[in-house]
């Protein structure tokens, strides 16, 4: 069976999010699902070691977590990243701004009593090691703030789910649709990291119709894909298989009688005579 390469899964759940991804890709092979049909497809990422696998997976946080879980058993990335757009909600966050979210929050959970609704929050952080590198490639062009993910367009400011979000998930910046699927399914891999970038396309309130009209979600699809690159650039290299980080590589055999263990323990080379071999 052949090799997979290092690869990073890029998630976009709507077709623009996922041709602003698919520009940064010149050459890719498609893949199928064996079992199940999900499609992919995969090329290198130009400038780095990685290869990007690539998926446009539609909206909803169930899909979101189904394919995140297909995709880690599938093509076993080393980890992933959920790129497209989402409604900001703070005054200072600008249309086509990218924010990555350092926390994300699924905004449904509670309990309705006679007394009101009694939230219990679920929250996702991102990964550390995740973060401090998206910190490094995006510095000046990103926001690193929390966002909130709900089964819910938002396009009314005054609604009851807009207070809902003040009051209970103040320092969220933006809204979106999926990232708590794919953040609570690399969770449960227990190994997989996931980042969740967004382009924000407007402003959750009554004139998103007339933004997206306008183009915003491009715009903001755009820069989160290239801010998506930017981050699988600045990734460390990936390991060879079956190596850990800090592991010595083992002795190295050559033809005739030499072994070179200047990478073990003893740090020189030791000859002997081969027995039974050339030159016994």
């Amino acid at each position: 069976m052949p090799q997979t390469p290092p690869t990073v899964a890029v998630l976009t759940a709507l077709p623009l999010e996922y041709a602003a991804v698919r520009s940064h890709l010149p050459q890719v092979e498609k893949l199928v699902h064996p079992r199940f049909g999900t499609r992919a497809v995969r090329g290198p990422l130009p400038g780095s070691p990685w290869h990007i696998a690539l998926l446009e997976i539609g909206e909803g946080t169930l899909t979101a977590a189904a394919l995140t879980e297909r995709v880690a058993t599938w093509l076993e990335p080393r980890a992933v990243l959920f790129v497209g757009v989402a409604g900001g909600l703070k005054d200072d966050i600008e249309i086509g701004d990218v924010v990555v979210a350092t926390k994300v929050y699924g905004i449904h959970g509670g309990k309705q009593t006679p007394e009101g609704f009694l939230v219990r929050p679920e929250a996702w952080r991102a990964p550390h090691g995740l973060e401090q590198t998206a910190r490094e490639a995006l510095r000046g062009r990103a926001r690193f703030k929390p966002i909130a993910v709900g089964d819910v367009v938002l396009a009314d400011a005054s609604s009851a789910i807009a207070e809902h979000l003040r009051t209970h998930y103040n320092d969220a910046v933006a809204i979106e649709m999926e990232g708590s699927g794919v953040a609570h399914a690399a969770h449960l891999t227990g190994e997989l990291g996931a980042l969740i970038i967004r382009g924000i396309s407007d402003k959750a309130d009554p004139d998103k119709s007339a933004c997206d009209a306008s183009g915003s979600q491009g715009l903001a699809a755009g820069n989160a894909a290239a801010a998506a690159v930017a981050v699988v650039r600045e990734m460390p290299a990936p390991e060879a298989p079956g190596r850990t980080t800090g592991e010595a590589s083992p002795p190295r055999q050559y033809g005739g009688d030499h072994i070179d263990f200047s990478h073990g323990t003893f740090h020189g080379p030791v000859t002997g005579k081969t027995v039974n071999g050339p030159g016994a």
